[in-house]
């Protein structure tokens, strides 16, 4: 997928925890969460800028979405003690594989257990520059987002 279809799917996976966040008055905590797995879900795609990595290769994984994880948490708990960390660990690794998601509808698909696994992962069901499907999925996770918003202030 492009970067919308990606930030929608990032978007839809991380609404539960917005609404979570926001119910237990943290609306602030919610935004950060939000904006940084926004942030961090094209990380994968980085891979389209160097020509050392393979497309939808090492960074399309699992594991890649653990260090990703592991690193945000690292920050979160320079920046903010062990609760920012736990979160930054999961905001990290929901992005990655939030990524791996939204590439498993296209044709090319992901070997998401790559070097274990050669074996791709693949619904192919759109291709990954389709503007409707990359627009349906943001307006899908903006809506899921603003939706989970909006239920967490309902539950306060």
């Amino acid at each position: 997928m492009y970067q919308p279809g990606h930030c929608g799917v990032a978007l839809t996976l991380y609404a539960p925890i917005c609404c979570v966040l926001v119910a237990a008055g943290s609306p602030t905590f919610a935004l950060l969460g939000g904006g940084v797995t926004v942030a961090l879900t094209m990380i994968p795609d980085l891979d389209t800028r160097t020509n050392r990595l393979r497309h939808r290769g090492a960074t399309h994984t699992v594991a890649f979405a653990g260090a990703v994880g592991v690193l945000s948490g690292l920050v979160g708990g320079i920046l903010g003690g062990t609760t920012v960390a736990e979160f930054g660990l999961l905001v990290g690794t929901l992005a990655i594989v939030a990524h791996l998601l939204a590439d498993v509808i296209t044709p090319m698909g992901v070997r998401p257990f790559w070097p274990l696994s050669g074996r791709t992962f693949t619904l192919d069901i759109v291709p990954a520059s389709d503007v409707r499907a990359n627009v349906l999925l943001f307006v899908l996770g903006v809506s899921a987002a603003g939706g989970a918003w909006t239920l967490g202030h309902l539950l306060r």
